[in-house]
């Protein structure tokens, strides 16, 4: 029916995570000049249990696989069924996904064309709202005994296809599959055009869905590209996938430079909070160890939380912890390898000598074995790495990016590690409000950018 080889593939796996879960079923039928030439299927040891809700969707159980191939047995035999032909299946991203991530724990690659067997029949029935499987069947009157088994949906995937030639023609059919090749494999509801319209320079973009909220939110300094590679097929995650699959809307903003994409897209993950954003959402709280004047304060260390956490004050400072346990841990962790008092430096309560002292893990102030003003100084000595850098500068600074590109020119203005706002240029510097907040987040990557090369304006 197509005038290219094409091979249509189904998959069984575990769950819905590629990066997790394993495949424990494949089944393919390729076709040369329209006409089947080959077919295949054979259960797969995925090396995992398989989920119940999977045995009884599927029916494959872990006894069935048990004595079955693994995927590195059965890898080459598979991938020449697919060499030299287009791999066309429903709702491929998944299927694609995980074969990928298969061989990529092999060490290899798989590069191939796609065809979304989903997508097409939207093209070919869009007066139709349902695509899936289950309602192509009902569309057409198809039945299968194997629904949920690969070889059973592959085959009904091909009478689906056969159907749709006879009723719309060959032509329809291939003009549409070949529109659907040539571009990338978007979500039914994103508008192909809005692509050609995105510059390949550095900004922020938005994944919209039905709700008109932020799915996701990203960054990027080739803007374009990096939105196409989430409708690449090749997803690592089931969120990956997801993102993928809901997107309706994409809107970007551009910036002069990488350090404006960063902290543009810091800024509004925290504002909108988009559901697949995880590592930036959550602006949650903060703990650091402020060590003592002297060994004269008991204890020696304190726990402060985020109201005391000022960068006026960064060098009293040690370590920027997202919970009170991470802290606790880390301070512990500097006692024990430098032999220091638990009880002195507040991380246990009583008098005398304490039980590491007992233990010999402990030198012995709590038991006058060591002078306090010795013990102080290996405190500080041994909390030197966690030591928070204090603000370099005498008060302000700009930090100027320019696109050679679009000409966009931008200055980024921080204060004491907080960034205070961005203006086009120096003009209006005066013009950024002086109230500052602390983000953890922007003080790595202020950090970051000024270890490198870059172009600060200081001024009062």
């Amino acid at each position: 029916m197509l005038p290219f080889p094409y091979v249509i593939l189904d998959l069984e796996t575990t769950g819905g995570t590629p990066l997790h879960d394993r495949i424990i079923e494949i089944a393919l039928i390729r076709f040369e000049e329209g006409m089947e030439s080959e077919r295949w299927e054979t259960l797969v040891n995925p090396g995992i249990s398989i989920p119940p809700f999977i045995t009884h969707l599927t029916g494959i159980s872990n006894g069935m696989v048990k004595d079955a191939p693994s995927f590195g047995d059965i890898a080459h035999r598979l991938y020449s069924f697919l060499d030299g032909a287009v791999l066309a299946a429903h709702n491929v991203r998944f299927d694609y996904g995980f074969l990928k991530n298969e061989y990529r724990r092999m060490g290899a690659l798989l590069q191939h064309k796609v065809l979304c067997t989903a997508r097409l029949s939207r093209k070919l029935y869009p007066q139709h709202k349902g695509h899936g499987l289950d309602a192509i069947m009902q569309r057409h009157g198809l039945k299968t005994e194997a629904r949920h088994r690969a070889m059973g949906d592959v085959e009904l995937v091909a009478t689906y296809l056969e159907m749709a030639r006879r009723e719309l023609g060959a032509r329809e059919v291939q003009e549409a599959a070949a529109v659907l090749l040539k571009d990338p494999s978007l979500p039914a509801g994103l508008d192909a055009s809005i692509l050609d319209q995105i510059p390949d320079r550095p900004g922020v973009y938005f994944f919209y869905g039905k709700n008109g909220l932020p799915l996701y939110i990203g960054k990027s300094v080739t803007l374009r590209s990096r939105v196409m590679s989430h409708f690449s097929g090749d997803h690592a995650s089931f969120s990956d996938m997801r993102i993928a699959q809901e997107v309706e809307r994409v809107e970007w903003m551009e910036t002069a430079g990488e350090l404006g994409a960063l902290l543009l897209e810091s800024r509004l993950i925290k504002e909108h909070q988009p559901i697949h954003n995880k590592r930036l959402r959550r602006s949650r709280s903060l703990f650091s160890l402020k060590l003592g004047d002297g060994s004269h304060e008991v204890p020696l260390v304190n726990i402060v939380t985020e109201e005391d956490i000022q960068p006026g004050v960064f060098g009293h400072l040690y370590g920027l912890f997202r919970s009170k346990t991470k802290a606790v841990d880390a301070l512990r962790e500097v006692v024990r390898e430098n032999r220091l008092c638990p009880r002195v430096v507040g991380l246990e309560n009583g008098k005398g000598a304490c039980f590491a002292h007992q233990l010999k893990r402990c030198n012995g102030v709590c038991a006058g074995k060591e002078a306090p003003e010795l013990h102080y100084l290996r405190l500080k000595q041994a909390l030197l790495p966690l030591k928070l850098k204090s603000w370099p500068y005498p008060g302000r600074i700009g930090v100027r990016e320019y696109s050679a590109s679009s000409g966009r020119s931008e200055v980024h203005v921080f204060d004491y590690w907080c960034h205070l706002g961005t203006v086009d240029n120096e003009a209006g510097l005066d013009d950024v409000p002086a109230s500052m907040k602390f983000d953890l987040d922007t003080y790595k990557l202020l950090l970051k950018t000024l270890g490198k090369q870059t172009e600060v304006i200081t001024f009062g």
